[in-house]
């Protein structure tokens, strides 16, 4: 009966009201309806306008079509590598390789650099490497950091063939603890490009996360793209000339450590599709999580079969 009906309503709507107040009560859902970062106001109208790419809405509609799966347009500054390499794998399933390739600066400008660093010899003989220059630059290959750096130990070999680091560079270089401090700060969070990387962190007395780290000299797409055997110990100046049609490491001055970040960035972008991309068939296989998913409708959470049978009873 229409009575009977409505009683029934009623109490699903106290139920309803009596969880929605525990939520509140546990700090879960704000008085003004947030429940997981979204409000039940906003879901709701979601369903009511549609938002179109250039910021105008168009009329309402009582039929809304299903949102299509697609990669969010912008992604969180803090987005963990896996996401990123998922967001690539989904766009180039969509066949949108143009916008893929413009896809870093739109998502994610700082989370990409670059490092290379120089070493002079210090210790018996100067057989010791230590960390006399440190150059990072960002995706763009602007130069974020660039410092000359003063080794723990007296140097013996200043290597400047190599180093291009000669004792005049040593007049205003600061400490290495407070060079380490500046430069394990610009790295936290960031993806680390670099050639031959594992000498650069050795050198900062530092372990960047593997997932973290893309390493030029180690990449198969470069070399296949080089023609070079996948097996092959490549340098940078070799990577330079086959793929970038460039001379570096040229002359008696040494090498430039700012040269060569922006070489090793030059070559990750290069590629950075295909890495991405086999980064991301390399990962297993992570559900979406129905809380923090922006396609999960959160206002769902308030119906009975969301909710353990333990807390229903305890809030009723």
């Amino acid at each position: 009966s229409p009575q009977g009906r409505s009683k029934k309503r009623s109490r699903k709507h106290q139920r309803f009201m009596k969880r929605r107040a525990l939520l509140e009560q546990k700090g879960l859902l704000s008085p003004h309806g947030h429940l997981g970062g979204q409000t039940t106001e906003s879901g709701l109208e979601g369903h009511t306008t549609l938002t179109k790419a250039n910021g105008t809405t168009a009329p309402r509609c009582d039929k809304v079509p299903k949102p299509t799966r697609i990669a969010s347009a912008s992604l969180s500054p803090s987005a963990s590598p896996d996401s990123i390499a998922r967001h690539h794998s989904v766009l180039l399933s969509q066949g949108s390789s143009k916008r893929v390739r413009t896809s870093s600066l739109v998502l994610r400008p700082g989370k990409y650099v670059a490092i290379d660093c120089e070493m002079v010899g210090t210790g018996p003989q100067g057989r010791l490497s230590e960390l006399a220059r440190c150059s990072v630059v960002n995706y763009e290959g602007d130069v974020i950091y660039d410092k000359y750096i003063r080794p723990e130990l007296p140097i013996v070999d200043y290597r400047t063939r190599w180093s291009g680091i000669t004792k005049r560079h040593m007049k205003n270089a600061i400490p290495f603890a407070a060079a380490q401090a500046e430069i394990l700060k610009i790295l936290k969070d960031k993806i680390v490009v670099g050639h031959a990387i594992h000498n650069d962190f050795q050198a900062l007395k530092y372990f960047h996360p593997k997932e973290r780290t893309r390493d030029t000299s180690q990449s198969p797409v470069l070399k296949k793209r080089a023609g070079l055997p996948v097996k092959a110990n490549v340098s940078l100046k070799n990577l330079a000339m086959h793929l970038l049609h460039k001379k570096i490491q040229v002359g008696c001055r040494g090498h430039s450590s700012v040269e060569d970040a922006q070489t090793a960035m030059e070559l990750y972008r290069l590629v950075e599709v295909q890495w991405e991309k086999e980064l991301a068939h390399s990962l297993p296989p992570r559900p979406p999580s129905p809380v923090t998913d922006p396609a999960a409708d959160s206002s769902q959470y308030l119906d009975d079969q969301y909710w353990p049978t333990d807390l229903m009873t305890s809030s009723l």
